[in-house]
Formats: structure tokens, C-alpha cells, sequence
């Protein structure tokens, strides 16, 4: 069975929904491939239990180690993949993250663009994910317009830390985040349960909810949901995709389109273009320069929280505040060390998922007298660092943090703060090499095609016809989310693909 199609996007989060949005407008007859379904709207979005013990969103297929070592991912497949998951905190990428920076451990590289060329799609992709902020607080900042929304207030307890950390010369600013309406009859309530769950009012800004609800209502737009797209089929040249293989309802079709843009993710577009090698490509398509599934990248990212025993922490929307005063360079040093965000509730079943034999009573206890934050460090790119796929067609990463040094230091200096503030215990967790979140840069996008996977504008150097739109196309990983920052590279190659496409 064979359908036509003008363009074919694969995937439906942060990348392939807001890609299907911006182009909805065209007339283009557009398939949209979901390999997972719409998450349900249940009373189990909320409950951690369903949530983190029983894992009932997360995916069910196992990744191997660079020891063979099997693990099940944090990932997900569904309409708005891992959007529909995250903690909507979304940031721009620094003016300096576009250039080279030197760290510890090596040489964080510069983009291929700008962060102004970048910048027009940061202001539409704020508008489009309804983020919420102040500007001109956070010393990191570029100068900038007013954010689209005013910022979430802070919680008693949160505007309390706020003042103590500003009282420590610190300058914590309020986190950019995409909500709907907060405090509205329809909007978000500004609940305990946004990071790691989906949204059961559908008040969290998601690519489901802001982009793939109101593409898939145009009529020239069509969403195929578990939808798995298995291989890209190429012309006799190898030079142009002729078709998507993808398997649906228990048969295989082919979907041919002039234009493919993938957007699966950073080790799963990568895994896919693995996959889908022939004679003329024996290392994967657009694969010329070797550097397909290579760069992996995913943050050092350390889970922390600071306890005191007489203090309970009444807070219910805690995730609000960002410290960035260590971002380009830490105290003492002139290298960066990162960022520092406030978290949603831990919730004792999260923690217990952690340690599993502590009884859940005393995680409950410990977790209402904890406030919860994050330590976020940049991730530098590696060759070895990398994805592939094994024999039995199943995702292997090899990968080993770097930049360590750097991120114990960032964690240090947190701890140090949060005893300064009276806390008395101060814990910490990181899920180290396991850490399949903020993935990305397995197909850098640069100039050279011997140094680059894509073209500035996604498009593979090796395939005329073939974009990828995902954090896979990231030459470095900064050290803030890259939701935001995929989302507006989206519009940018959106805007090039009516230009030059569809013209």
C-alpha cells in the first residue's frame, strides 16, 4: 500500500509539533507519524504512584549500555512526545552559547548561527508556548523585550528563599515557564504534579496542546497515531528520500512525500537513520561525515533538596525560581559551572523509587519539610560519546559524563547555599550515564559537511530533501533546557521550507 503526501513529518514534540503547526497554514498536504497514542486524560496523569512506580506512561522497550547492560529509558511515545512531560521550563540559550566557551574539561563549540539570527523565533516561540517571565532580572540575560506573560508568583515559603538568596548578593530570577492561563476557571492550577506528569486539564504548555491539537484540525493536515516509521527508503542515487516505511495497524505502508522532516528525537532520529542504511550508505543515510548518532549529549543533572525537621514546606507550586549567577563563571573560578532551578514536589513515592526498602511513611515526612531543586551543568560533546544500533535492531548508548569536575563544583556551592539559608540536611541524586533527559546533539548542524551532520537550516548535507528538527541537531548542549530553543529553530526551518519548498 503506498500514500502521497507533500510532507511528511515524523514525531510530534517540542520539534515535529511545532514544525506541523507552522506549516499547517501552507496548504501542504502534511502526514504527521506518531509512533505512540494521545495520553489520556485520567485521574492517573496526577498520581504519582501510577506515575513513578508503576511507570505507566514511560515507554516499554529496553536500551543496552556500552556493557550490554539493558535499562528502560526516561522517554516517552505519544502526541507531544517528551513535552508532554517535562516541567515546562523554557529558557533561551545564552548570547554566549552560540559562541566557543572553554570549560574544565574542554571546549563547549560555536553554533553555526547566531543568537540574533535565533532570536525572532525565540519571541514567537514564547508567544506560541505561552512562557511566562520577567525580564531584566536575570544577569545572564540578553536584553530583551517584556516576556508575552507575566511571570508565576512566587510561593510564602519561595519568596522567603528568594530574599535570603538575594541577601547572599545572589540574583535569583523567576524561571521562564509555559502555562496556560493560570488561575483561570480553564487554565492551570498550579498544582503539585507538573514535572514528570502529563497535564489533566491540559493547562501545561505541551506541543500537543499549543501546536498538534490546532494542526490536526486543519484538513490538510493528517496525524497517524501508533505510527512507528521503521526505515527511510532513498531514489537509486541515494542522494533524495523517496519514502517513509512505517508500520501501522499491523501492516507496513509506504508514505512517499517530496519533503521529510524527522523530528523523533536526538537517539531515536539517529537510531533511524542507522537503521535505514543501504547499499550506497552502509554506515546510515546522511552519514558521509561519520558523525550520525555521535556527540550524544544529556547535561549533568543533580536532583537535590534541602531539609529541615521543624520546617514544613507548605508550598505547592514550588518550581519558580532560577539562580544563574554561576552560569558563565563560578566563585572562584573562571570557567562556567551552571544553572540552578527550584523543582517541583518530590512526593514520597518518587523518593522511595530511589532507596525502595525506607517505608513510604518516612518519605512522606521527609519530603513535606524539603524544598526541591535542581543543579544543571553543560555536557560537552564527544565523539565516543554516542548512539548505535545493535544486531537485533535495539538502541545502544555509550556514554560517559564529562565536564564532572565542574558540576561537583556547581553542586558543592548549592549545598553551601542551602546551609546558609538553615536547612539542615542537604541530599543529592543524579542518574549520571542512565540520564536519557534534555538528550541531544547526535546530528550537529554546521557548515562543513565533514564536521556536520545538517546544514544551518536541518537540512542532512547528504539529502537534498531530508530535514531533522529535534535537539539532535545541537553542536553543544549549554546548560538550560532546550525546549525552547527547538521549538524556535521549528518556525526558523518552517519559514525556510515554505521559501524554498513550497514556493
Amino acid at each position: 500500500m503506498t500514500s502521497r503526501f507533500d510532507i511528511i513529518v515524523i514525531g510530534s514534540g517540542a520539534g515535529g509539533g511545532t514544525v506541523a503547526h507552522a506549516l499547517a497554514c501552507t496548504g501542504a498536504r502534511i502526514l504527521v507519524v506518531e509512533r505512540g497514542d494521545f495520553i489520556p486524560q485520567e485521574a492517573e496523569n496526577w498520581d504519582p504512584e501510577a506515575v513513578w512506580k508503576h511507570l505507566r506512561y514511560r515507554i516499554n522497550e529496553h536500551w543496552v549500555d556500552e556493557r550490554g547492560r539493558e535499562f528502560r529509558p526516561y522517554t516517552h511515545y505519544c502526541v507531544g512526545g517528551n513535552t508532554k512531560f517535562w516541567g515546562s521550563v523554557l529558557y533561551r540559550l545564552r548570547r554566549e552559547d552560540f559562541e566557543e566557551i572553554e570549560h574544565v574539561d574542554g571546549i563547549s563549540p560555536a553554533w553555526p548561527i547566531t543568537y540574533d539570527t535565533l532570536e525572532p523565533y525565540y519571541e514567537r516561540a514564547e508567544r506560541l508556548y505561552h512562557v511566562r517571565g520577567e525580564h531584566g532580572v536575570d544577569p545572564t540575560e540578553v536584553p530583551r523585550g517584556p516576556f508575552p506573560y507575566e511571570a508565576v508568583p512566587h510561593s510564602t515559603v519561595m519568596q522567603q528563599i528568594v530574599c535570603q538568596l538575594r541577601h547572599l548578593g545572589l540574583h535569583p530570577s523567576p524561571l521562564p515557564l509555559g502555562l496556560l492561563r493560570p488561575g483561570e476557571t480553564d487554565g492551570c492550577i498550579l498544582c503539585n504534579t507538573c514535572n514528570s506528569f502529563p497535564c489533566k486539564v491540559a493547562a501545561k504548555s505541551d506541543a500537543e496542546v499549543c501546536c498538534v491539537r490546532h494542526a490536526a484540525l486543519q484538513p490538510n493536515v493528517t496525524l497517524w497515531t501508533r505510527s512507528y516509521a521503521r526505515r527511510l527508503v532513498t531514489d537509486g542515487r541515494g542522494a533524495k528520500i523517496e519514502a517513509v516505511e512505517v508500520e501501522r495497524d499491523g501492516e507496513t505502508i509506504r508514505v512517499e512525500a517530496p519533503v521529510v522532516i524527522m523530528s523523533c528525537g536526538a537517539v531515536n532520529s539517529a537510531a533511524l537513520l542507522l537503521r535505514s542504511s543501504t547499499g550506497k550508505h552502509p554506515d546510515g543515510l546522511a552519514n558521509s561525515s561519520g558523525l550520525v548518532g555521535r556527540r550524544y549529549m544529556a547535561h549533568l543533572a543533580t536532583m537535590m533538596q534541602g531539609f529541615h525537621p521543624f520546617r514544613r514546606n507548605e508550598t505547592v507550586f514550588q518550581k519558580t525560581v532560577a539562580i544563574n549567577d554561576y552560569y558563565l563563571c563560578g566563585p572562584g573560578t573562571s570557567y562556567p559551572l551552571g544553572q540552578i532551578q527550584s523543582q517541583g514536589r518530590t512526593h514520597g513515592v518518587m523518593a522511595q523509587t530511589v532507596v525502595p526498602w525506607i517505608p513510604l511513611w518516612a518519605y512522606e515526612a521527609w519530603v513535606a519539610r524539603g524544598v526541591d531543586w535542581l543543579a544543571i551543568s553543560e555536557d560537552l560533546p564527544r565523539e565516543e560519546n554516542r548512539i548505535t544500533v545493535t544486531r537485533d535492531g535495539r538502541i545502544q548508548l555509550h556514554y560517559r559524563p564529562n565536564n564532572v569536575s565542574s558540576h561537583e563544583r556547581l553542586v558543592a556551592e548549592m549545598k553551601r547555599i542551602l546551609r546558609r539559608l538553615g536547612f539542615w540536611v542537604v541530599v543529592a541524586h543524579s542518574h549520571k550515564e542512565k540520564n536519557t533527559t534534555h538528550q541531544c546533539g547526535t546530528l550537529c548542524f554546521g557548515t562543513d559537511p565533514r564536521a556536520s551532520v545538517l546544514d544551518p537550516f536541518c537540512r542532512a548535507h547528504d539529502i537534498d530533501n531530508l530535514f531533522v528538527v529535534d535537539a539532535s541537531f545541537f553542536p553543544s548542549s549549554a546548560a538550560v533546557n532546550p525546549g525552547l530553543t527547538i521549538a524556535a529553530q521549528a518556525l526558523r526551518v518552517a519559514d525556510h521550507i515554505k521559501e524554498t519548498h513550497l514556493t
